[in-house]
């Protein structure tokens, strides 16, 4: 449980409990009311109501309400990186699910996080703040209560929050650095890929920077930046470029629709749904590795309560340092 505290100052007169609250934690109309329902507003320590005037002085507590998740525990590795009363910030493992579907309701992250959090005696509702793909690597955030939560997508929408990826792609990157700038949007609403789509046909403006860390003999190391955070943005702009990621099943040939035009398509669904493609993906894409190379190894946010701003970075995994390895050997 979170707890915020205030103290009245003599520039405050006139102003409500709620309107303290409001104006320096930027707490929600949403998270008030829960806040007034639990009866979580303290005025020197005894419960009020929002509506009264406080004095010079005084002291302004709000406690979190208690919350808990109700995933089943499973003993999925969670390998912290950062962790305090408010926020979990792990580096998820390639070739899990973050949250639970209805393709893949157990064996996720969330399931790793409850038999986490129990460990550790504590209780508090389990909120993804950003999501990975399945196989993508890297920082992941829990919101450990709803007033970090809230703060932190806000952040996230004002692209507040500094996401940096590393990639292995095909091929070699002649430029340095660059943008593309490339809307995206869902040509087939039933099928999980997206593609280049014009804005005036329902894609999404997407913008991602590329910035070239190593080059090889057929494959080049870069790091990537973005400005939107659109569905399989990265992987879909560097396929669109040429380029696609190492071991991306669904985006090595590039469009994955006029792929699936020409050659059929051999890939399961990864929604769930029964059809003749329920089988584990047989088609191999790469030789120095069998997922997407794609890292999340760097997030810049400012915590929600402290108001630090906090820098976090993962180490690659060692599946992608093994690609490098065998390409360097080159």
């Amino acid at each position: 449980m979170a707890e915020f505290t205030y103290k009245v100052k003599e520039s405050d007169e006139e102003l409500s409990i709620k309107e303290l609250l409001s104006r320096n934690f930027g707490f929600s109309s949403r998270f008030m009311t829960r806040l007034k329902q639990n009866r979580l507003i303290f005025l020197n320590g005894e419960s009020m109501p929002g509506w009264i005037l406080p004095k010079p002085g005084d002291i302004i507590t709000v406690r979190t309400p208690e919350e808990t998740s109700d995933f089943p525990p499973e003993d999925i590795p969670i390998h912290v990186i950062y962790e305090d009363s408010d926020l979990l910030v792990i580096n998820k493992q390639p070739g899990v699910v973050v949250h639970p579907t209805k393709g893949k309701p157990c064996h996720t992250i969330a399931n790793g996080v409850m038999k986490k959090m129990l460990d550790d005696g504590e209780s508090y509702k389990i909120r993804f703040v950003n999501r990975l793909d399945m196989n993508t690597s890297g920082l992941l955030i829990v919101a450990k209560n709803s007033y970090a939560q809230d703060h932190l997508t806000k952040q996230m929408k004002s692209d507040h929050i500094q996401k940096k990826y590393k990639a292995i792609v095909s091929g070699v990157i002649t430029e340095d650095s660059g943008t593309i700038d490339l809307p995206l949007g869902r040509p087939d609403p039933n099928e999980v890929e997206r593609w280049v789509v014009p804005e005036e046909d329902g894609g999404y403006p997407s913008v991602t920077h590329f910035k070239v860390l190593e080059r090889f003999k057929k494959n080049t190391l870069v790091e990537l930046q973005l400005e939107t955070g659109r569905t399989h943005q990265i992987r879909i702009h560097l396929a669109y470029i040429g380029h696609p990621i190492e071991g991306d099943h669904l985006y090595c040939h590039g469009d994955p629709f006029e792929y699936r035009r020409i050659h059929g398509d051999p890939r399961p669904p990864l929604d769930g749904t029964p059809g003749p493609r329920m089988e584990t993906n047989p088609e191999i894409v790469s030789d120095i590795i069998d997922r997407q190379a794609l890292h999340a190894f760097s997030l810049t946010f400012i915590h929600p309560v402290t108001g630090e701003q906090l820098h976090l970075e993962a180490p690659l995994p060692e599946d992608m340092e093994r690609a490098l390895r065998s390409i360097r050997a080159l």
